[in-house]
């Protein structure tokens, strides 16, 4: 019997039109290839209403010219949290789908932070990916800093303020960051694909590239640039005992990797990450490799990551010292080229995901979460009927 497994994706984030991609490519696209599911996409739209139709299960359903006038004559869908997840379509001729799995494809805000793993949770079904304390502190690019620097694992130096703090008193934060060794970037805390980051190389800059950042985010980061610098970047999947991906080494021609250089660029044709930009596996010594290899393994374990996850790091070429840059815990579609290249195929990607989400699922089982005690008892208070 097929299992029934919702794939939830779109979303009110900046990241929503990256997010409709990495559902279809690989994974919708993978879990119908597979015959072993019945699949039903939840796409919800940039202002929160949640929509479910098989017919979402093809991309070009997005990609139609008069897609917005045909999505709003479509029937919004009620969502049951309540001892499992439920697609409820109301009215007269009501139907509802009982979800067996759900696999979270939305990047960034309300998705990929952590909230809707939370939901998820208390519905009580299996989820692909990290959880949602590890989507949290990941999506938290200051946070995350802090974490791994307590587990002593190198970043570079920086400030972060919000945007209160910037607006009481920007000369404090100005000064702390002249203190760090130029150039700089500025970048929003918990925002990805590049969106909204600055490289600052000087003053007369900073405060338009930091009112940017705040344009996206109440919470902004500004850290030193690593100049003589050779970025990687590592996937990585499983719970207790893990596989790495191809130890990737990208090969942008300007100066950091934007939105564009990730999603757009290339004679691409599938959508999703921009796999014509990278070097895999990344043409390092193999000192390099393994010490990124054992530093992947730790950040991953550090902050408690499950499923899938990206770390990025940051190498300065000269004295090859390594800091981890950031921890994805949504992976832009999954970065299927990568494993593609380890030999691991889409649908062999997708359906391991969702063996990680059951087993952790069923380990989850054994915690107690309730406790029963006589506290209401001896609470007191007028009896009902007096």
């Amino acid at each position: 019997m097929k299992k029934t497994i919702a794939v939830i994706f779109g979303g009110r984030s900046a990241e929503h039109d990256v997010s409709i991609i990495t559902a279809h490519t690989p994974i919708i696209q993978s879990l119908l290839a597979t015959g072993q599911f019945d699949v039903w996409p939840i796409y919800i739209a940039k202002d929160g209403s949640w929509y479910s139709d098989q017919a979402m299960n093809d991309l070009a359903y997005f990609t139609q010219d008069n897609f917005q006038a045909y999505l709003a004559r479509q029937k919004k869908v009620q969502i049951l949290f309540d001892n499992g997840l439920k697609i409820i379509w109301p009215g007269i001729r009501s139907k509802t789908i009982q979800i067996d799995i759900a696999f979270p494809a939305m990047h960034g805000t309300f998705g990929e932070d952590g909230s809707l793993m939370g939901l998820l949770r208390m519905a009580g079904i299996p989820f692909v990916g990290c959880d949602l304390f590890a989507s949290a502190v990941a999506m938290d690019k200051v946070l995350t800093k802090q974490v791994l620097t307590a587990e002593s694992i190198s970043v570079v130096p920086y400030v972060w303020f919000t945007k209160n703090d910037w607006e009481i008193n920007r000369s404090i934060w100005i000064e702390k960051i002249a203190k760090l060794n130029w150039p700089v970037f500025v970048k929003p805390v918990h925002l990805g694909s590049s969106i909204a980051i600055t490289k600052v190389k000087q003053n007369s800059e900073l405060e338009n590239a930091i009112e940017v950042a705040f344009h996206y985010d109440d919470k902004v980061l500004v850290e030193e640039s690593v100049e003589n610098l050779i970025e990687i970047t590592l996937p990585i999947m499983g719970n207790e005992e893990l596989q790495l991906a191809a130890v990737e080494r990208p090969l942008n021609k300007t100066e950091f990797f934007d939105f564009s250089d990730k999603y757009l660029s290339g004679n691409k044709k599938g959508g999703g990450a921009n796999s014509q930009y990278s070097e895999i596996p990344a043409n390092i010594d193999g000192e390099l490799a393994k010490q990124v290899e054992d530093l992947g393994k730790k950040t991953y374990r550090t902050l408690g990551c499950s499923g899938i996850a990206r770390i990025d790091f940051l190498v300065d070429g000269s004295s090859k010292q390594v800091y981890v840059n950031e921890v994805n815990t949504l992976p832009g579609s999954l970065y299927h080229h990568n494993w593609k290249k380890v030999g691991v195929s889409g649908v062999e990607l997708v359906t391991k995901l969702i063996a990680f989400a059951e087993k952790r699922f069923v380990s989850q089982q054994k915690t107690t979460y309730i406790f029963d005690s006589d506290i209401l008892k001896k609470a007191g208070g007028q009896k009902i009927g007096e």
